[in-house]
């Protein structure tokens, strides 16, 4: 980590921006992982829970990194605690993402036929709202270089909103799926209880992409 604490010495924009890069990668192995559940490939649930095992630890050597060197005033455009609580956000899409994947590791979850097409069509909108995110930090730079202002704000404020259509998505791909879930109540007993969890996890990680997004607005918008 000698590398980030030399980036933050100048500029946390880099180490905030693979950070991201991780997180993302991280919340892209919920696709594998619901396809997993799906064919109720035990092995391959465990396996793909420890790539994210190992992306979320990644995450957080990096956003302790970030943490311990960021300096108390950064620049004029953005305040350290404007630069923590995106990072809080970012970390959060990897948090959940391992939440996701112990349950069904520890559960050894089978996803039920009816239950496939719809989590799978949650699932990769959900990434796709990370991705989104990933370009709108992507952007960061170039904000802090022209202090939130002129052309290269109204393009970053179209790709946070691009984000907010996905993450709306991801809201009716999430009822839908709740709505298949519960049709199967009787059948699934105590489980439901189990796939509403995991249903509702893979849909938190685009809401926390969609966070990211708007703080970012606020501060344009400041």
């Amino acid at each position: 980590m000698a590398w980030i604490d030399k980036l933050v010495s100048r500029s946390p924009i880099g180490p905030m921006q693979e950070h991201m890069r991780v997180a993302v990668s991280c919340a892209r192995q919920s696709v594998p992982l619901v396809e997993a559940m799906a064919q109720g490939d035990v092995e391959a649930i465990r396996g793909h829970r420890a790539s994210i095992d190992d992306l979320e630890h990644q995450a957080d050597s990096i956003k302790n990194e970030i943490r311990s060197h960021l300096p108390r005033r950064l620049m004029l455009a953005m305040e350290r605690r404007d630069m923590l609580e995106v990072l809080d956000n970012q970390d959060s899409i990897a948090d959940k993402t391992q939440d996701i994947a112990e349950l069904a590791d520890q559960r050894a979850m089978q996803l039920p036929e009816a239950l496939q097409e719809p989590v799978r069509a949650l699932a990769a909108r959900v990434v796709e709202a990370c991705e989104q995110a990933e370009r709108v930090i992507d952007e960061l730079d170039e904000l802090v270089e022209t202090g939130f202002a002129g052309r290269e704000i109204t393009r970053v404020e179209d790709m946070i909103s691009e984000l907010g259509r996905i993450e709306t998505d991801t809201d009716d791909l999430q009822d839908r799926a709740c709505r298949a879930l519960f049709a199967m109540e009787d059948e699934l007993g105590i489980s439901t209880v189990y796939w509403h969890q995991i249903i509702l996890w893979i849909a938190n990680v685009a809401d926390y992409s969609e966070k990211v997004g708007n703080r970012l607005r606020l501060l344009i918008a400041n």
